[in-house]
């Protein structure tokens, strides 16, 4: 009977194997990138030495080699390779996976558990892995283009090392693409440029790229191609861009920091990133929004206003041309004044609020409208700051027996440099008035 989870039987011969399964690496020292999981003194390297080999969740985009240092990692251990996806496998399907890997060690035998996609498990799928890694049937290799810090379970992760696997550079896209040139035994018809763009369509994904040279390598063609040329006759790969995975986050946290450090062109690139993936013009609006009033404040009053009006002109331009109106924002905010003195001063207040409870405010700055109020000392002792001669009474208006709060203190930058003045000058009157 036919093992429907086990993925190390061969394929056969005389079946057409893509140029990605053809150049799949044989051993560990064959995989291009990810020198920092790998190498000799990597976390990888240092369990294959020591013979210890403990549970993995790999961690990266696709097409960095997740699957394949998986496979590798069975043969170096001489363990039985099971893989297995999250997409189209449910409860009655690992219960047979794990009762597979029951009689396996039986027999002596230990079984490298590779998940794709262990993300898509649900929080009770995760906790059916748990007994099965504490007793040793199976090593599990999971594998994750999202967060684990958000998807796994705290007991999956505090069970397993999380080994984060990046994107592969163009170096090693183009030692990928000698490797397929070598494989083909010829030459890609592509000038210097052309094979430049070709290696940046493939956006550090090598499964990628070896789809795109098996496509150049199967046209007819006398000449080298230009990267004109190279782009009529491939669609330019789509970017990797989820809106609701860490890539969204990503991008917005890059945005957000470039205009928080002033650097115009660095915003404008994020922006233009998330844009091209796809993200929804009005999230921008509404984070770039965010951003004038946490980040610039009152040091610059007018761009909070300047975000809210690129809002509306996009939203009655629509795209592409109220998205200029959004970048013009974004220049703004970047080269405005910084300051989160209002932000800290409000966080602070907040704090204080929760810690203070229920404390009524003083009696002197409460109304008193009913005569009984007028008994109780409602509004005894107030005075009207317009009668004093410089504007300013000076009076406490924390509840009694409240130590005066300092929470808003003004930068020297921009706008809040007049009202760090206001605030110095009421700050030497009130002390003049209660010395």
């Amino acid at each position: 009977m036919t093992d429907l989870f086990d993925t190390s039987t061969k394929d056969r011969p005389d079946a057409p194997r893509p140029l990605a399964d053809r150049l799949r690496p044989k051993t560990l020292g064959e995989v291009i990138g990810q020198e920092q999981v790998l190498g000799p003194e990597a976390p990888l390297g240092v369990m294959l030495a020591a013979g210890s080999m403990g549970s993995l969740i790999f961690w990266g985009p696709p097409g960095v080699g997740k699957t394949t240092i998986a496979r590798l990692l069975a043969d170096e251990t001489d363990l039985h390779f099971v893989q297995i996806s999250a997409i189209f496998t449910g409860m009655p399907d690992l219960r047979k996976v794990f009762e597979a890997a029951k009689h396996r060690r039986a027999n002596g035998q230990g079984t490298l558990l590779f998940v794709d996609e262990i993300h898509r498990f649900n929080k009770a799928q995760q906790d059916g892995f748990l007994p099965h890694m504490e007793d040793g049937t199976i090593l599990l290799v999971g594998a994750t283009t999202e967060n684990p810090s958000f998807e796994l379970n705290a007991a999956v992760l505090s069970r397993a090392q999380v080994l984060v696997l990046t994107r592969l550079t163009l170096a090693d896209l183009e030692r990928l693409a000698q490797r397929a040139e070598r494989e083909l035994g010829r030459e890609l018809p592509l000038t210097g440029p052309a094979r430049e763009a070709l290696l940046e369509m493939a956006d550090g994904d090598g499964r990628a790229l070896l789809n795109l040279i098996e496509q150049v390598a199967a046209w007819k063609t006398d000449k080298k191609l230009t990267p004109d040329a190279l782009g009529s006759r491939l669609m330019k790969r789509a970017v990797n861009y989820d809106k609701g995975g860490d890539e969204h986050y990503n991008l917005i946290s890059a945005l957000h920091k470039s205009v928080r450090g002033s650097d115009p062109d660095a915003a404008l690139y994020w922006m233009a990133r998330m844009l091209t993936g796809g993200e929804d013009p009005r999230f921008l609006a509404r984070r770039i929004t965010r951003m004038a009033v946490e980040d610039i404040g009152l040091a610059d009053p007018q761009a909070h206003r300047v975000c809210l009006d690129a809002w509306e002109t996009y939203e009655r331009l629509g795209s592409p041309e109220g998205e200029l109106a959004l970048a013009q924002a974004v220049t703004y905010l970047a080269l405005a004044p910084k300051s989160n003195a209002a932000y800290v001063a409000f966080k602070a207040a907040m704090a204080a609020a929760k810690k203070t409870g229920s404390e009524p405010p003083p009696k002197h700055i409460l109304n008193a409208p009913t005569s009984l109020m007028q008994d109780q000392g409602y509004g005894d002792g107030y005075a009207y700051d317009h009668d004093a001669p410089d504007g300013f009474s000076g009076q406490t208006y924390f509840p009694d027996g409240m130590k005066r709060g300092v929470y808003y203190l003004p930068v020297e930058r921009g706008f809040e440099r007049e009202l760090k003045k206001r605030t110095d000058y009421f700050a030497n009157l009130r002390r003049k008035r209660h010395s």
